[in-house]
């Protein structure tokens, strides 16, 4: 494959990239760093790529691996190393084990509202935020899948305009 090929077979993945780079970073603009980061190395390395594979699979491997890389990278730089004699920043309190008067008013604000919901509306809701997967929701309250998304969704939506005092 000639480098022209190459670089138009890679421009023609940039829609499936910014896609793919939302969903790993949640954010617009290191999704924009993410694919720059991976158009970098791809163009770097073309010279690795096999002509008899895919490269689209290539490119999102690169891009995931760029992010893991990033990740651990930032993970890193965020440890605290304690070169105290004593390791007193080490045994600094990070979190108080007392919750701040604010927010457990907000906790009983936002559960008297999800308490205010039709039984309909509550229970699915509530089984996911306890962490049960769609299916054994439906399972359980004998529905359908689609019925659950739906209910949550607009119980999510619901709870969002009551509770927009809360939002920052």
């Amino acid at each position: 494959m000639t480098a022209i090929e190459f670089n138009t077979k890679l421009m023609n993945l940039q829609s499936n990239l910014q896609y793919f780079a939302k969903s790993l970073t949640n954010d617009k603009e290191e999704a924009k760093d993410l694919i720059q980061d991976t158009y970098l190395k791809a163009l770097v390395n073309r010279d690795k790529f096999a002509d008899d594979t895919n490269l689209k699979a290539w490119t999102f491997t690169i891009m995931k691996n760029t992010f893991i890389n990033n990740y651990r990278r930032n993970q890193k730089a965020s440890t605290i190393v304690d070169n105290t004699e004593d390791l007193f920043y080490l045994n600094i309190p990070r979190k108080s084990e007392f919750p701040a008067p604010d927010s457990d008013y907000h906790y009983k604000e936002i559960q008297k509202d999800i308490s205010r919901l039709d039984e309909v509306q509550r229970l699915p809701f509530e089984m996911h935020n306890a962490g049960f997967k769609y299916k054994e929701i439906a399972d359980k309250l004998n529905i359908s899948i689609g019925t659950v998304k739906s209910r949550i969704f607009f119980t999510r939506k619901k709870l969002m305009e009551s509770l927009k005092d809360f939002q920052s």
